[in-house]
């Protein structure tokens, strides 16, 4: 039987959602739960309606991400976990060709690239993405930046098991903080080089908003976690290098 694969949409006041839910469904691949966590939403939740006998809706008090997209986790069914912010959208062959990739490299998560786009779908910036050859190279990259989308990950649900869920310490980088954490602890992110996900620019994004926030949380993480990352690409580089993409 094919596995289940999970796809998570945290909500929050976004007039957007109903693009990325309706991108969830029309996944081609068949086994697919869309979990729908409203976070407090004070508006535009009526962009749900139509979709509520298709998707698992829960709303909760107001959290922020980490403590929505947490409990999207613990509520799916799925063996595998995949992250879709309510603002952007998904190729109708993301999940299938993505968790395709998986199985055949027995990967635990892997990632992929992106276009974005504008408030009308447009594509501002294709192909945006960092590429990779081999998993050291990702290793080194995240001494300076996260070259992760959070929404072009999939993890299977193990490692969260194993290594816990996303801090709510960090209300605008907590996916930076997971990505070093997996990291460290032996969970190779696996790069896909396709574009399999529409990550929209616009003035209400956490990223437009918060950028000095968001680069404080940045300097935080990595001053916990760039001498972990150091040693463990000195104990493993050799055999992160021969994990080719």
């Amino acid at each position: 039987m094919k596995p289940t694969v999970s796809i998570v949409i945290p909500f929050y006041n976004c007039s957007y959602v109903d693009q990325a839910i309706r991108s969830a469904l029309n996944q081609s691949y068949s086994n697919v739960e869309v979990v729908v966590i409203d976070d407090g939403s004070t508006k535009e939740v009526e962009r749900l309606t139509p979709f509520l006998n298709q998707i698992n809706y829960f709303r909760k008090e107001n959290g922020g991400t980490a403590s929505a997209v947490n409990e999207g986790i613990k509520r799916a069914s799925g063996d595998y976990i995949a992250w879709l912010s309510s603002d952007d959208y998904f190729d109708h062959l993301k999940i299938e060709k993505q968790l395709d990739y998986m199985l055949r490299r027995r990967a635990k998560a892997s990632f992929h690239n992106y276009d974005v786009i504008n408030q009308t779908n447009e594509v501002l910036l294709p192909c945006i993405g960092k590429r990779f050859t081999n998993a050291e190279e990702i290793y080194h990259t995240f001494l300076t930046i996260n070259p992760v989308n959070g929404c072009s990950i999939m993890v299977h649900k193990d490692v969260f098991r194993d290594i816990g869920y996303f801090s709510t310490e960090f209300k605008f980088t907590q996916d930076f903080e997971m990505w070093n954490r997996m990291l460290i602890n032996g969970y190779v992110i696996y790069y896909l080089d396709e574009v399999l996900l529409k990550y929209r620019s616009h003035p209400e994004s956490g990223t437009s908003k918060h950028s000095d926030k968001l680069k404080k949380e940045v300097s935080i993480i990595k001053q916990h976690y760039h001498h972990k990352i150091l040693h463990y690409l000195s104990e493993n580089g050799a055999a992160l290098k021969s994990i080719r993409f």
